[in-house]
């Protein structure tokens, strides 16, 4: 074992400054650099989890989702207690249900659904399928599965995982609802809760280009610069 672990070594070495090499020319958008050294990568370790997740990213920033689908697929399969990879395999089925034609999209509507939950189920701490259920419930008409009051019950979820995202996420449903008295009490709670920059940019939109209060805008966004 001590021999072997000795002839591998240069080989382990090589992957992980691979990854860090191909990491670092993602990060600065050279996609398509990046994604010619994840698949070197593949090549020698057909199953290697970082390597078909940094592609399914790729190609969702490039936005070919069938290709994304594809390695988001594999990881599914390969690690199927990744509430990630279901989260990121809802996304781009998503993306691409806006990209086809009505009649395909309805079809695609209940797959969506099904991993944002899964993603829920794995990881009851996931903020973010959290946020892309919501807006599947408020965008969806109440024919095919609308539902404010189930968009509601996830914010409420939010709301003991995170009091920011919690406050934010109902803001965002009474602003979609047009009652823009109440997202404004619900924002200005996020703002008490975190003093995030987003919770200041929330309200000042909520001013100015609904509530038609540009000055209430100023004086908000001029606070948050204060702070």
């Amino acid at each position: 074992m001590k021999y072997l672990f000795i002839l591998l070594f240069p080989m382990i070495l090589m992957a992980q400054s691979s990854f860090e090499k191909a990491k670092e020319n993602f990060d600065m958008d050279k996609s398509e650099q990046s994604q010619k050294q994840y698949e070197l990568i593949l090549k020698s370790d057909a199953n290697n989890l970082k390597a078909l997740e940094a592609l399914g990213d790729i190609a969702g920033f490039n936005k070919y989702w069938d290709k994304a689908l594809v390695y988001y697929s594999k990881l599914k399969l390969l690690k199927p207690y990744e509430a990630d990879y279901y989260y990121k395999y809802g996304g781009a089925l998503g993306m691409k249900a806006l990209a086809v034609n009505k009649f395909r999209a309805l079809g695609m509507i209940g797959d969506i659904k099904a991993s944002f939950e899964k993603a829920v189920e794995l990881n009851p701490k996931h903020v973010e399928a959290r946020w892309a259920l919501i807006e599947l419930y408020l965008k969806l008409p109440a024919i095919i599965g609308g539902s404010e009051s189930k968009a509601i019950a996830y914010s409420n979820q939010l709301l003991s995982l995170s009091p920011v995202d919690g406050y934010l996420a109902r803001g965002h449903i009474e602003e979609y609802y047009n009652r823009y008295k109440t997202a404004e009490y619900y924002y200005k709670k996020a703002i008490a809760v975190g003093g995030s920059k987003h919770s200041y940019k929330k309200l000042a939109s909520l001013y100015k280009d609904k509530m038609n209060e540009p000055e209430k805008a100023k004086v908000i966004l001029d606070d948050y610069k204060q702070k």
